[in-house]
């Protein structure tokens, strides 16, 4: 049998607010995980919302962690690599599988499907869908936006290494979906990838073997199996931690500023302590 390639994984917080307990428990399986394979570590600082990332919330995620135990091999950051993500639009829209999109807020709010479950973006209606494929030039103004063209209505499975068999349908559980977003900010006039892309194209320049995220982003990995394939990439292992709520029952997030861990570590609580409260030590 062949060797496997040396385990490579990925921290990738977003510069858009404190750390929080959601983010420790996944984190630290990922630190883990990469030490029990004696593998790589990379921090990737998630900074393409020009609006909400801030230089203080990047510094203040590598305290933290550090705080918390947490080290890594190597760092990249995003914003740097814009013209990776572009090129793999161009790709895209040369073979077809993308396609420009004009509508408006206004017109997806009043034409999209309700968001399914955790999944942050509606299903799109085809409006600007192409009745087939065909190549398109990249020009994108400040008005484009470009979409993913889902190539089938066939399951795509995937073996998750935490959650077990997963099957998401594409037209069912998700549809075209935004790969662009176009500019809302005069730094960046051509506008800027969305997760999906930026991650498949990191993902892949990274060598990443395992990716450690949380659960609620299974239908992403669907999304970002079908770029994969797209682009001819390789798709790596995936691991999706459970997800720590409050005590509403509801999903964490950076505005529960009561459970960031700076403010944990203000309040004198240790990092043992800490990890005991998500039963990781």
């Amino acid at each position: 049998m062949p060797t496997p390639p040396p385990y490579i994984g990925r921290l990738a917080p977003s510069p858009t607010g404190l750390l929080h307990l959601g983010h420790a428990h996944t984190f630290w399986i990922a630190h883990q995980r990469a030490s029990a394979a004696h593998g790589k570590l990379w921090l990737r600082d998630e900074d393409l919302d020009p609006q909400r990332s801030r230089a203080e919330f990047s510094l203040a995620m590598r305290e933290d962690l550090h705080w918390l135990g947490i080290a890594w091999d190597a760092e990249l950051r995003q914003s740097d690599r814009i013209p990776l993500y572009r090129e793999a639009l161009q790709r895209l829209l040369r073979t077809g599988q993308a396609y420009p999109c004009t509508c408006t807020r206004k017109d997806l709010q009043q034409s999209t499907q309700a968001p399914h479950e955790d999944d942050d973006e509606p299903i799109y209606n085809n409006r600007c869908r192409p009745t087939s494929a065909k190549p398109w030039a990249l020009d994108p103004g400040p008005s484009r936006n470009y979409r993913f063209r889902i190539p089938t209505n066939e399951p795509i499975p995937f073996i998750d290494l935490h959650t077990g068999p997963q099957s998401f349908t594409p037209a069912i559980d998700f549809g075209d979906f935004l790969i662009w977003r176009k500019a809302h900010s005069p730094n960046q006039p051509d506008g800027l990838p969305s997760y999906q892309l930026a991650c498949v194209v990191d993902d892949a320049a990274m060598h990443i073997t395992e990716v450690v995220r949380g659960r609620d982003l299974l239908k992403s990995t669907a999304r970002q199996i079908l770029l994969q394939r797209a682009l001819a990439l390789p798709t790596p292992a995936y691991f999706h931690a459970d997800l720590i709520r409050d005590e509403a029952g509801q999903r964490l997030a950076k505005r529960h500023d009561a459970l960031s861990l700076r403010t944990l570590r203000e309040a004198g609580l240790t990092p043992s302590q800490v990890l005991a409260q998500l039963a990781l030590q």
